[in-house]
């Protein structure tokens, strides 16, 4: 098989199926994590001139991220939606806008909770504060989704949690 035949097939029939509910649903646990992207590097030595490579390699190779750097931009896609109402207030989640950090960072900033309990801890409206608090004004204050989606890629281009999972998203500041 060759790479744009399996990039098809992958992005068509597999993808769907791994990332089905990604905002509802994101591993936290390091097991969890390693159990769904078997999936993808698994499938990704299907082709026959990468199967030798290593794992990182094929996903440079075929620009496959991993499933978390995904689930990451994903993140960051349904936070613009609320924050900049492209979503029904009344059925989205709340996010709450930090009208006391005006000193450094984008003019979007959300209001950081702190849990006592693992229960809340890993919901999406948590999970994603820190990266959303993160992001370049540039970055949050564009005019449309696919704008931002361009804005973020290019942001997060060199980041080495796209094509390793066990590292972490570097943040950077203003």
């Amino acid at each position: 098989m060759d790479d744009q035949t399996f990039l098809l097939l992958y992005k068509s029939v597999v993808h769907p199926y791994i990332e089905f509910a990604n905002s509802v649903w994101c591993p936290f646990k390091l097991s969890d994590i390693e159990e769904v992207e078997k999936i993808q590097k698994r499938a990704t030595k299907l082709i026959i001139k990468l199967k030798d490579k290593p794992h990182k390699e094929r996903l440079i190779h075929l620009n496959l991220p991993m499933l978390k750097y995904r689930r990451l931009r994903g993140d960051m896609i349904e936070v613009f939606k609320i924050i900049h109402n492209i979503y029904d207030a009344k059925v989205s989640p709340q996010l709450i806008l930090n009208k006391r950090a005006n000193t450094r960072g984008n003019n979007f900033k959300l209001l950081n909770h702190t849990f006592h309990y693992d229960i809340r801890k890993h919901f999406s409206s948590a999970r994603t504060v820190n990266i959303w608090n993160s992001l370049l004004n540039s970055v949050v204050e564009a005019c449309s989704v696919t704008a931002f989606k361009a804005r973020l890629d290019k942001v997060w281009l060199h980041q080495d949690v796209k094509f390793d999972f066990k590292a972490s998203l570097i943040v950077t500041g203003n």
